[in-house]
């Protein structure tokens, strides 16, 4: 027997639904294996994605990079407070906990970023490694200032996916050892079969005003590249 882990990303298309954008198995969640999976998704045709929403798994960001050209990378925000968590004293983890949520809270972009240089000052001195922890963060944890404010709580973490995780968790659980990766595929994409099909004959889960100034434009490198394709998924989760 050996442990198996199964890759999925789910999107927003320009219509505003969610889909389910691919499922693979693969034996170890490192880099070969996000970099595999994602070349998969742009082989049968991803593109014009502006944004992928994710935890920070070991080689995840650089296979973003390698094939996602122009998207921008959004840490997740519950994961990274599990992080930070990690290198704070136990008992100063309520402090910290709340001047981080204190940043989620700002009214705008300019307001965000300013309340995190205050969170920054405020724990220079006593707490000095959560201080530069936070700092060398800031630019992945806060890429959701760049979209409209009225899809922060929609991208800025991967709450919505972990929902969909934990049914897939809870129907393997049941069966508990596969006799083969096909038998699992078939149990997952069932349920995500299932799941995309609510999703697309539901409400719309981002208002297309809101989408179309989010996909004005996307810059890539020095240039400016129009996202003009109608079924390309403009965020997606990993």
């Amino acid at each position: 027997m050996v442990n198996v882990h199964a890759l999925l990303a789910t999107g927003v298309n320009a219509d505003g639904h969610r889909e389910i954008l691919g499922l693979d198995v693969t034996s170890g969640e490192d880099g070969a294996g996000w970099l595999a999976f994602f070349r998969g998704l742009s082989a049968r045709g991803l593109s014009g994605v502006a944004l992928v929403t994710s935890d920070a798994h070991a080689g995840l960001v650089a296979a973003i990079g390698a094939t996602l050209p122009g998207a921008t990378w959004q840490r997740c925000r519950t994961h990274y407070a599990v992080n930070l968590m990690s290198v704070c004293p136990k008992a100063s983890w309520p402090w910290v906990k709340t001047l981080l949520h204190s940043v989620y809270d700002q009214p705008d972009a300019t307001s965000v970023h300013a309340q995190y240089d205050r969170v920054l000052d405020a724990l220079a001195e006593k707490l000095p490694k959560v201080a530069e922890h936070l700092d060398a963060a800031r630019a992945d944890v806060l890429a959701f200032t760049g979209f409209p404010k009225e899809i922060w709580r929609q991208i800025w973490s991967n709450n919505p996916q972990e929902r969909l995780n934990r049914e897939i968790r809870r129907r393997t659980d049941v069966v508990g050892i596969f006799p083969a990766r096909d038998a699992l595929i078939r149990l997952v994409g069932a349920v995500l079969a299932e799941q995309h099909d609510d999703w697309c004959e539901g409400r719309r889960y981002l208002g297309l005003d809101v989408l179309a100034r989010s996909r004005i434009s996307l810059l890539v490198g020095d240039t400016t590249e129009e996202v003009t394709d109608p079924m390309t998924p403009q965020a997606i989760s990993a």
